[in-house]
Protein backbone atom coordinates (compact mmCIF):
# COMPACT_ATOMS: atom_id res chain seq x y z
CA UNK A 1 0.00 0.00 0.00
CA UNK A 2 1.32 3.38 -0.91
CA UNK A 3 1.97 5.94 2.22
CA UNK A 4 0.13 8.76 2.98
CA UNK A 5 3.19 10.22 2.53
CA UNK A 6 3.75 9.91 -0.85
CA UNK A 7 0.68 11.40 -1.67
CA UNK A 8 1.43 14.49 0.36
CA UNK A 9 4.42 14.85 -1.09
CA UNK A 10 2.89 15.18 -4.52
CA UNK A 11 0.34 17.51 -2.90
CA UNK A 12 3.27 19.74 -1.62
CA UNK A 13 5.67 19.58 -4.97
CA UNK A 14 2.28 21.04 -6.60
CA UNK A 15 2.08 24.11 -3.97
CA UNK A 16 5.45 24.98 -4.33
CA UNK A 17 5.12 25.56 -8.03
CA UNK A 18 3.03 28.97 -6.86
CA UNK A 19 5.20 29.84 -4.23
CA UNK A 20 4.96 33.25 -3.71
CA UNK A 21 2.20 33.93 -6.58
CA UNK A 22 -0.39 33.35 -3.65
CA UNK A 23 0.90 36.00 -0.89
CA UNK A 24 -0.55 36.67 1.29
CA UNK A 25 -2.51 33.98 0.89
CA UNK A 26 -0.88 30.44 1.68
CA UNK A 27 0.65 28.42 -1.01
CA UNK A 28 -1.52 25.05 -0.84
CA UNK A 29 -1.71 21.80 -2.56
CA UNK A 30 -4.40 19.50 -2.97
CA UNK A 31 -4.70 15.67 -4.19
CA UNK A 32 -7.76 13.02 -4.84
CA UNK A 33 -7.63 9.84 -4.79
CA UNK A 34 -10.71 7.25 -5.65
CA UNK A 35 -11.83 4.14 -3.98
CA UNK A 36 -9.84 2.20 -5.76
CA UNK A 37 -6.56 4.65 -4.96
CA UNK A 38 -6.33 5.96 -8.23
CA UNK A 39 -5.18 9.70 -8.52
CA UNK A 40 -7.71 11.95 -10.36
CA UNK A 41 -6.01 15.25 -9.88
CA UNK A 42 -3.97 17.36 -8.43
CA UNK A 43 -4.11 20.76 -7.92
CA UNK A 44 -2.63 23.97 -5.84
CA UNK A 45 -4.20 27.31 -4.85
CA UNK A 46 -3.03 29.33 -7.76
CA UNK A 47 -3.48 33.08 -6.68
CA UNK A 48 -5.14 35.08 -3.66
CA UNK A 49 -8.80 35.62 -3.94
CA UNK A 50 -9.18 32.97 -6.51
CA UNK A 51 -10.34 29.65 -5.72
CA UNK A 52 -8.64 27.63 -3.04
CA UNK A 53 -6.67 24.43 -3.66
CA UNK A 54 -9.43 21.98 -2.38
CA UNK A 55 -11.90 23.73 -5.12
CA UNK A 56 -9.37 23.75 -8.06
CA UNK A 57 -8.91 19.49 -7.61
CA UNK A 58 -12.57 19.25 -6.96
CA UNK A 59 -13.10 20.99 -10.63
CA UNK A 60 -10.29 19.33 -12.03
CA UNK A 61 -11.63 15.77 -10.94
CA UNK A 62 -15.07 16.69 -11.97
CA UNK A 63 -13.81 17.29 -15.25
CA UNK A 64 -11.54 14.34 -16.11
CA UNK A 65 -14.66 12.51 -14.55
CA UNK A 66 -16.84 13.82 -17.64
CA UNK A 67 -17.88 17.06 -16.70
CA UNK A 68 -16.82 19.95 -19.43
CA UNK A 69 -19.57 22.53 -18.03
CA UNK A 70 -16.58 22.92 -15.35
CA UNK A 71 -14.35 24.69 -17.47
CA UNK A 72 -16.89 27.77 -18.40
CA UNK A 73 -17.42 28.41 -14.90
CA UNK A 74 -14.13 30.91 -13.73
CA UNK A 75 -16.21 32.45 -10.65
CA UNK A 76 -15.05 30.68 -7.40
CA UNK A 77 -18.31 30.78 -5.73
CA UNK A 78 -20.45 30.12 -8.68
CA UNK A 79 -17.69 27.16 -9.35
CA UNK A 80 -18.35 26.07 -5.73
CA UNK A 81 -22.24 26.31 -6.15
CA UNK A 82 -22.36 24.57 -9.60
CA UNK A 83 -20.22 21.33 -7.41
CA UNK A 84 -22.98 21.33 -5.00
CA UNK A 85 -25.63 21.20 -7.03
CA UNK A 86 -24.05 18.92 -9.92
CA UNK A 87 -21.89 16.60 -8.08
CA UNK A 88 -23.79 13.50 -8.62
CA UNK A 89 -22.24 11.40 -5.44
CA UNK A 90 -19.19 11.01 -7.34
CA UNK A 91 -16.78 11.66 -4.58
CA UNK A 92 -18.45 9.34 -2.42
CA UNK A 93 -16.09 6.93 -0.83
CA UNK A 94 -12.97 9.11 -2.51
CA UNK A 95 -10.10 10.66 -0.45
CA UNK A 96 -8.96 14.15 -0.34
CA UNK A 97 -5.15 15.38 0.48
CA UNK A 98 -4.00 18.74 1.58
CA UNK A 99 -1.42 19.97 2.85
CA UNK A 100 -3.29 22.83 4.46
CA UNK A 101 -6.66 22.01 7.00
CA UNK A 102 -10.01 23.13 5.11
CA UNK A 103 -11.03 26.82 5.61
CA UNK A 104 -13.92 27.21 7.57
CA UNK A 105 -15.02 30.52 7.37
CA UNK A 106 -16.41 32.34 3.92
CA UNK A 107 -13.81 35.19 2.61
CA UNK A 108 -13.51 35.88 -1.19
CA UNK A 109 -14.35 32.10 -1.67
CA UNK A 110 -17.08 29.76 0.27
CA UNK A 111 -15.77 26.98 2.86
CA UNK A 112 -13.96 24.32 1.52
CA UNK A 113 -14.94 22.32 4.28
CA UNK A 114 -18.73 22.48 3.43
CA UNK A 115 -18.09 21.85 0.10
CA UNK A 116 -16.14 18.48 0.90
CA UNK A 117 -18.91 18.08 3.37
CA UNK A 118 -21.49 17.74 1.05
CA UNK A 119 -19.47 15.77 -1.49
CA UNK A 120 -19.05 12.88 0.54
CA UNK A 121 -15.90 12.39 1.00
CA UNK A 122 -14.90 9.00 2.93
CA UNK A 123 -11.10 10.52 4.52
CA UNK A 124 -9.64 13.65 4.77
CA UNK A 125 -5.65 13.80 4.78
CA UNK A 126 -4.13 17.08 6.45
CA UNK A 127 -0.58 18.22 6.62
CA UNK A 128 -0.53 21.00 8.50
CA UNK A 129 -3.60 22.87 10.94
CA UNK A 130 -4.38 26.19 9.82
CA UNK A 131 -2.72 28.87 11.87
CA UNK A 132 -5.50 31.58 10.83
CA UNK A 133 -8.21 31.30 13.61
CA UNK A 134 -10.46 32.76 11.61
CA UNK A 135 -10.32 30.23 8.87
CA UNK A 136 -9.35 27.25 11.08
CA UNK A 137 -12.07 24.41 12.45
CA UNK A 138 -12.66 22.63 9.36
CA UNK A 139 -10.84 19.26 10.39
CA UNK A 140 -13.08 19.66 13.82
CA UNK A 141 -16.22 20.17 11.24
CA UNK A 142 -15.47 17.26 9.22
CA UNK A 143 -14.59 14.47 12.17
CA UNK A 144 -18.24 15.77 13.31
CA UNK A 145 -19.60 14.32 10.54
CA UNK A 146 -18.13 11.09 11.10
CA UNK A 147 -15.65 11.22 8.02
CA UNK A 148 -12.38 10.04 8.91
CA UNK A 149 -9.39 12.73 9.10
CA UNK A 150 -5.89 12.44 9.36
CA UNK A 151 -3.86 14.79 10.53
CA UNK A 152 0.06 15.64 10.51
CA UNK A 153 1.03 14.04 7.46
CA UNK A 154 4.59 15.51 6.15
CA UNK A 155 3.67 18.22 9.18
CA UNK A 156 7.02 19.29 8.86
CA UNK A 157 7.57 19.95 4.86
CA UNK A 158 3.26 21.00 4.99
CA UNK A 159 4.55 23.83 7.57
CA UNK A 160 7.68 25.13 5.90
CA UNK A 161 5.59 25.84 2.86
CA UNK A 162 3.60 27.87 5.48
CA UNK A 163 6.24 30.31 6.12
CA UNK A 164 5.75 33.71 3.73
CA UNK A 165 1.62 33.14 5.05
CA UNK A 166 3.01 32.85 8.84
CA UNK A 167 5.19 35.85 8.05
CA UNK A 168 2.55 37.94 7.02
CA UNK A 169 0.21 36.92 10.01
CA UNK A 170 3.35 38.35 12.30
CA UNK A 171 3.14 41.51 10.45
CA UNK A 172 6.63 40.62 9.78
CA UNK A 173 8.61 41.11 6.25
CA UNK A 174 8.82 38.16 4.25
CA UNK A 175 12.28 37.74 1.93
CA UNK A 176 13.19 35.48 -0.45
CA UNK A 177 16.48 35.61 -2.88
CA UNK A 178 16.04 34.65 -6.86
CA UNK A 179 19.31 33.59 -8.46
CA UNK A 180 19.74 32.16 -11.84
CA UNK A 181 22.49 30.51 -12.80
CA UNK A 182 24.02 27.77 -15.63
CA UNK A 183 24.67 24.41 -14.69
CA UNK A 184 28.22 25.44 -13.81
CA UNK A 185 26.89 27.86 -11.55
CA UNK A 186 27.86 31.00 -13.87
CA UNK A 187 25.45 34.19 -13.22
CA UNK A 188 26.62 36.76 -15.64
CA UNK A 189 26.49 37.24 -19.70
CA UNK A 190 23.18 38.32 -20.70
CA UNK A 191 19.97 35.98 -20.36
CA UNK A 192 20.22 32.52 -18.79
CA UNK A 193 16.82 31.42 -17.71
CA UNK A 194 14.13 30.33 -20.36
CA UNK A 195 11.19 32.61 -21.71
CA UNK A 196 8.93 30.50 -18.92
CA UNK A 197 11.10 30.94 -16.10
CA UNK A 198 11.43 35.10 -16.58
CA UNK A 199 7.54 35.08 -16.85
CA UNK A 200 7.32 33.33 -13.67
CA UNK A 201 9.72 35.93 -12.46
CA UNK A 202 7.67 38.65 -13.27
CA UNK A 203 4.69 37.49 -11.68
CA UNK A 204 6.42 37.41 -8.65
CA UNK A 205 7.71 40.71 -9.12
CA UNK A 206 4.20 42.04 -9.62
CA UNK A 207 3.44 40.65 -6.21
CA UNK A 208 6.34 41.97 -3.91
CA UNK A 209 6.47 44.73 -2.93
CA UNK A 210 9.87 45.79 -2.86
CA UNK A 211 12.84 44.42 -5.37
CA UNK A 212 16.40 44.70 -3.86
CA UNK A 213 19.09 44.85 -6.45
CA UNK A 214 22.91 45.06 -6.11
CA UNK A 215 24.60 48.53 -7.35
CA UNK A 216 27.26 46.99 -9.89
CA UNK A 217 23.76 44.99 -11.92
CA UNK A 218 22.47 48.21 -12.34
CA UNK A 219 25.96 49.85 -13.90
CA UNK A 220 26.70 46.78 -15.78
CA UNK A 221 23.53 45.10 -17.14
CA UNK A 222 21.28 48.28 -16.63
CA UNK A 223 18.01 46.41 -16.13
CA UNK A 224 14.38 47.87 -16.26
CA UNK A 225 13.28 45.01 -13.21
CA UNK A 226 9.34 45.65 -14.44
CA UNK A 227 7.03 43.34 -15.30
CA UNK A 228 6.43 43.40 -18.80
CA UNK A 229 6.40 39.65 -19.90
CA UNK A 230 3.22 39.55 -17.60
CA UNK A 231 1.99 42.88 -18.04
CA UNK A 232 1.61 43.55 -14.03
CA UNK A 233 2.40 46.42 -11.11
CA UNK A 234 5.89 47.18 -10.92
CA UNK A 235 7.77 46.88 -7.60
CA UNK A 236 9.36 49.51 -5.57
CA UNK A 237 13.12 49.06 -5.93
CA UNK A 238 16.45 49.36 -3.65
CA UNK A 239 19.69 49.72 -5.33
CA UNK A 240 22.17 48.81 -2.07
CA UNK A 241 25.26 50.77 -2.89
CA UNK A 242 28.42 52.27 -1.21
CA UNK A 243 27.96 54.21 -4.38
CA UNK A 244 25.53 56.57 -5.88
CA UNK A 245 27.20 57.16 -9.02
CA UNK A 246 24.53 55.55 -11.46
CA UNK A 247 22.64 56.85 -15.11
CA UNK A 248 19.38 57.98 -13.80
CA UNK A 249 18.24 57.98 -17.49
CA UNK A 250 18.51 54.50 -17.67
CA UNK A 251 14.94 52.41 -18.15
CA UNK A 252 15.12 51.24 -14.30
CA UNK A 253 14.66 54.74 -12.96
CA UNK A 254 11.88 55.78 -15.81
CA UNK A 255 9.29 52.92 -14.72
CA UNK A 256 5.70 55.13 -13.75
CA UNK A 257 4.21 54.04 -10.12
CA UNK A 258 7.10 52.97 -8.14
CA UNK A 259 10.06 54.33 -6.50
CA UNK A 260 13.53 54.03 -6.46
CA UNK A 261 15.62 54.37 -3.58
CA UNK A 262 19.65 53.78 -4.01
CA UNK A 263 20.63 53.08 0.10
CA UNK A 264 23.83 52.13 1.67
CA UNK A 265 22.35 50.33 3.65
CA UNK A 266 18.79 47.19 3.94
CA UNK A 267 17.30 49.38 6.64
CA UNK A 268 14.75 50.73 4.14
CA UNK A 269 13.47 46.62 3.73
CA UNK A 270 11.83 46.54 7.56
CA UNK A 271 8.79 49.17 5.90
CA UNK A 272 7.97 46.67 3.60
CA UNK A 273 6.58 43.03 3.78
CA UNK A 274 6.99 41.10 0.54
CA UNK A 275 10.12 41.00 -0.58
CA UNK A 276 12.53 40.11 -3.51
CA UNK A 277 15.92 40.14 -3.69
CA UNK A 278 17.66 39.67 -6.92
CA UNK A 279 21.36 39.10 -7.56
CA UNK A 280 24.52 36.33 -6.90
CA UNK A 281 27.01 35.96 -4.44
CA UNK A 282 28.18 39.47 -3.15
CA UNK A 283 24.05 40.48 -2.55
CA UNK A 284 23.88 36.89 -1.47
CA UNK A 285 25.96 37.19 1.14
CA UNK A 286 25.15 40.35 2.32
CA UNK A 287 21.58 39.64 2.78
CA UNK A 288 22.49 36.09 4.54
CA UNK A 289 21.13 36.46 7.93
CA UNK A 290 17.41 38.03 6.57
CA UNK A 291 17.04 35.93 3.81
CA UNK A 292 13.99 33.63 4.80
CA UNK A 293 14.09 31.11 1.29
CA UNK A 294 16.25 30.90 -1.28
CA UNK A 295 14.86 30.55 -4.97
CA UNK A 296 17.25 29.13 -7.16
CA UNK A 297 16.79 28.95 -10.88
CA UNK A 298 19.26 26.66 -13.15
CA UNK A 299 19.72 26.56 -16.65
CA UNK A 300 20.68 23.33 -18.24
CA UNK A 301 23.69 24.56 -20.21
CA UNK A 302 27.09 24.98 -19.71
CA UNK A 303 28.73 29.03 -20.63
CA UNK A 304 31.81 30.91 -19.66
CA UNK A 305 31.51 33.56 -17.23
CA UNK A 306 31.83 34.39 -13.27
CA UNK A 307 30.68 31.74 -11.48
CA UNK A 308 29.11 32.01 -7.98
CA UNK A 309 31.93 31.95 -5.29
CA UNK A 310 30.11 31.65 -1.33
CA UNK A 311 30.64 29.67 1.71
CA UNK A 312 26.75 29.01 2.50
CA UNK A 313 24.76 26.28 3.15
CA UNK A 314 21.48 25.38 2.12
CA UNK A 315 18.45 22.96 2.63
CA UNK A 316 16.53 21.38 -0.53
CA UNK A 317 12.49 22.66 0.16
CA UNK A 318 11.77 21.62 -3.00
CA UNK A 319 12.53 21.45 -6.77
CA UNK A 320 10.57 21.52 -10.10
CA UNK A 321 11.22 21.57 -13.59
CA UNK A 322 9.82 25.10 -15.49
CA UNK A 323 10.32 24.15 -19.56
CA UNK A 324 14.33 23.78 -19.33
CA UNK A 325 14.69 25.01 -16.31
CA UNK A 326 15.19 23.21 -12.45
CA UNK A 327 13.62 25.51 -10.11
CA UNK A 328 14.67 25.14 -6.19
CA UNK A 329 13.65 26.16 -3.20
CA UNK A 330 15.88 26.05 -0.19
CA UNK A 331 16.43 27.84 3.39
CA UNK A 332 19.66 28.33 5.22
CA UNK A 333 20.89 25.53 7.79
Amino acid sequence: MVANSFYMDLCLKEAWKYQGLTYPNPAVGALILNNNKKIIAIEAHHQAGEAHAELNVISKALEILGDKKILNIHSASKKHQYILENHNNQFKDYTIYVTLEPCNHTGSTPPCSILIKTLGFKKVVIGSMDPNKEASGGAKLLESCGMEVLKGVLQKECNQLLEPFKKWQKNEPYIFFKLAITKNGVYTGGTISSLNSRTLVHKLREKIDLLVIGGNTVRIDKPTLDCRLCGGRPPDILIYSKRDDFDTQIPLFKVKGRKVFIEKNLDIIKKYRFIMIEGADVLMKETSDIVDHYMIFTAPNFKLGKTIQLDLKLKNLNQYQNESDTIEWFKKI
